[in-house]
């Protein structure tokens, strides 16, 4: 199966047409609108609850934008809707909730959040509200275990590694060197069968996504674009870009 050409022919909103300048706020209904009316897809990213609902959310714990504090996973989809946000009125969507919102209308490009534990249910909750939904939609996860869970749950559904050249910042000292070592290069690629890469921006070019885009022609997104320079680096390296804090064509 190939990527679906609608993946690579509109800017990808990162989180959604966010703004927190007007209000705008990602991940929430108002940032889902914005992309819609601006003919953007959507990026979103989703997180288990102590439940197994999928809840749109980048974060694993709250504080950051919200009221509160505590591991979203050890939460109920009730409670984290009941949350408040600090600058914004709208509450946390379930991913069924943002598919009602979208109807179908722009792609919505899914990034399954991991714990990097094998824990699936994320995965399979998300094939459960997909079922359903007749709109273009594709999954991705930094976690080539999810993409592969992606691959054996979904395996209609055009699926997407999230990655960079290295994995030596502070955001992965959680992970093994084992772990760490078999994200790099995209050497997991035989097993998770990618339709599509998402590469950081910052790291572009790099051999693997080169390899990926002109040997195997898998399309290449890039993230998160959000300098003229960064514009001109996904331009010349990738086939569309994951954007925010700009709208592309004004």
């Amino acid at each position: 199966m190939r990527a679906p050409d609608w993946l690579t022919a509109r800017p990808v909103a990162h989180r959604g047409l966010h703004d927190a300048a007007r209000g705008i706020m990602e991940n929430m209904p108002a940032a889902a609108q914005a992309a819609i009316a601006g003919n953007f897809s959507i990026e979103c990213d989703i997180q288990l609850t102590a439940d197994g609902e999928a809840m749109v959310h980048h974060d694993d714990a709250l504080g950051r934008l919200t009221e509160g504090s505590g591991a979203l996973k050890a939460m109920t989809a009730a409670e984290l809707k009941a949350v408040k946000f600090r600058d914004t009125p709208e509450r946390m969507m379930s991913l069924g909730d943002l598919c009602t919102l979208v109807e179908g209308r722009v792609p919505l490009v899914i990034e399954v959040k991991s714990h990097f534990d094998g824990d699936r249910r994320l995965v399979r909750r998300m094939a459960q509200v997909l079922a359903s939904y007749s709109g273009p939609a594709v999954g991705m996860s930094f976690d080539p275990d999810q993409v592969l869970g992606l691959r054996e749950t979904m395996p209609a559904l055009p699926r997407g590694i999230v990655a960079q050249r290295n994995y030596d910042d502070s955001s992965w000292t959680k992970l093994t060197p084992a772990q760490r070592q078999g994200m790099l290069h995209l050497r997991h690629a035989f097993r998770t069968r990618p339709h599509f890469v998402a590469f950081w921006v910052n790291q572009l070019p790099a051999p693997a996504p080169w390899i990926a885009r002109n040997v195997f022609g898998l399309p290449l997104l890039t993230w998160t674009v959000r300098t003229s320079e960064q514009r001109d680096r996904a331009a010349r390296y990738a086939d569309q870009m994951i954007f925010e804090g700009f709208v592309p064509g004004t």
